[in-house]
């Protein structure tokens, strides 16, 4: 999938995460403030390589799928990691199901998790519309801003505060749906 250029921002590829992203998965992880919102460490080959096929067996089951986002590096073919799109808890005949991001150090600020963002919007609902699906939610910490900002640019209204759940949300949280356009 994809999400054009703009005129400030380079095209994105989203796809399946595979074993050639180790690296730029562990790179990611090294930043703190992308330790602090993942919740958990990516150190090593095998941490990445347990996540990523972690990410594989979630298409497999057709319960979980995640993106890589990736960015063409300007004046260059390569493409380069700058973030995670994922849409998780789907089930045949359930009308809610979740989504989530994160972006790399270097692409925050860039709009990046919202263009992503809305191209999964539209693939969910598209591909599991018709099997039942009628609303995503989004949820992060209320002590995470750019989340919400991204939520509100993606069209996805604020609907609750959570309370916190620790160890995995030590913090109250937003609750953000969108709902399928009919």
């Amino acid at each position: 999938m994809r999400a054009e250029a703009t005129p400030s921002a380079p095209s994105l590829v989203l796809r399946p995460w595979c074993v050639r992203d180790l690296a730029a998965l562990i790179e990611a992880y090294q930043e703190p403030a992308m330790r602090r919102w993942a919740g958990s460490a990516m150190e090593t080959d095998a941490d990445a390589a347990g996540w990523v096929r972690a990410q594989q067996q979630g298409w497999a089951a057709g319960t979980r799928f995640g993106f890589a986002v990736l960015a063409k590096d300007p004046g260059s073919s390569a493409d380069h990691l700058v973030g995670n799109v994922v849409l998780k808890e789907v089930a045949s005949g359930k009308p809610s199901a979740e989504v989530g991001y994160w972006t790399t150090a270097h692409a925050r600020g860039r709009g990046v998790a919202s263009r992503a963002l809305e191209v999964l919007t539209r693939w969910a609902f598209d591909t599991f519309g018709d099997d039942g699906l009628e609303r995503l939610e989004l949820l992060h910490q209320v002590d995470n801003p750019a989340s919400c900002r991204v939520a509100e640019k993606c069209r996805y209204s604020f609907d609750r505060v959570l309370p916190a759940a620790p160890p995995a949300f030590p913090l109250d949280g937003h609750l953000h749906t969108r709902h399928k356009e009919h």
